[in-house]
């Protein structure tokens, strides 16, 4: 199994952080490919930048899918799913955000759960990612960082006596089942914690891996038809080389499964 993990930012020094955990993480016989985005931002706090940090992404699949599937699924390993889940409509491989693994991860291991974050500015978008999957019922709480921080790669180190802290109010204060560290710069810290906070701690990029491991040993069958079916064919310019070439396999394929089947000869 090989799976192409991307960072969504443009901090080499996450990606070390990403890489390790990852390779902690994988089943033995995992193969990771470990990219980074070719522009936008040093880390993720906002909407916006989330949408800056979609289209590098998009680039990087496309470069990876556009020729036919190299690898056999995707990580986007930034808290908050950077385009998701509109990066499923491009490739027929599993596209996996942490996001979406850490909370499917927390769910099945308490009722309720809560986040720790790096950042006060970054809580409204992760209350709407929360939101979108469905689980804002089950959200104890967000609590976050309140200072500047030093470095986004020394996050672990500067504050880790705060995230402890965070973690054990969200659980006597909040009623968290579950603790769930956000954010690639935390990647590593669970392992960390684990036994001293007293409940559950999830890891987004550990998650991340272990969910996309089982979603294509699952081999479910790529989206052909419905919600996250290849966008239709339309007149477009000004895309990428790699991403021109995507999308015009992803549409191939989708036109090819929804042909009907043609009438068996009459005797």
């Amino acid at each position: 199994m090989k799976l192409l993990v991307i960072n969504p930012n443009i901090s080499d020094d996450v990606t070390a952080l990403i890489e390790a955990e990852a390779l902690r993480s994988a089943a033995p016989g995992t193969e990771l490919v470990v990219r980074t985005a070719g522009y936008g931002v040093e880390y993720i706090e906002t909407r916006f930048e989330s949408l800056i940090a979609a289209g590098a992404v998009a680039e990087i699949i496309a470069q990876y899918t556009c020729d036919g599937a190299s690898v056999d699924g995707v990580v986007v390993a930034a808290f908050g799913d950077p385009g998701m889940p509109a990066l499923k409509e491009l490739a027929d491989i599993p596209v996996i955000g942490i996001t979406e693994a850490a909370l499917c991860a927390a769910a099945l291991q308490g009722h309720r759960f809560s986040i720790i974050a790096i950042s006060d500015r970054i809580r409204p978008w992760y209350q709407d990612c929360v939101e979108r999957f469905g689980l804002g019922g089950r959200l104890a709480s967000i609590r976050s960082i309140n200072e500047s921080l030093h470095g986004i790669a020394s996050v672990q180190q500067d504050f880790k006596a705060t995230l402890l802290a965070l973690s054990h109010q969200a659980v006597s204060e909040d009623g968290a089942d579950v603790v769930i560290l956000a954010g690639a710069p935390l990647a590593g810290l669970a392992r960390e914690l684990r036994g001293q906070i007293g409940v559950p701690v999830v890891d987004g990029i550990s998650a991340g891996i272990r969910m996309a491991e089982a979603v294509i040993g699952l081999d479910s069958g790529p989206h052909r038809a419905g919600a996250f079916a290849a966008p239709p064919a339309k007149a477009r310019r000004g895309l990428s080389g790699n991403l021109d070439a995507a999308l015009t396999t992803a549409q191939n394929a989708a036109a090819g499964a929804t042909q009907p089947a043609s009438p068996a000869p009459a005797n």
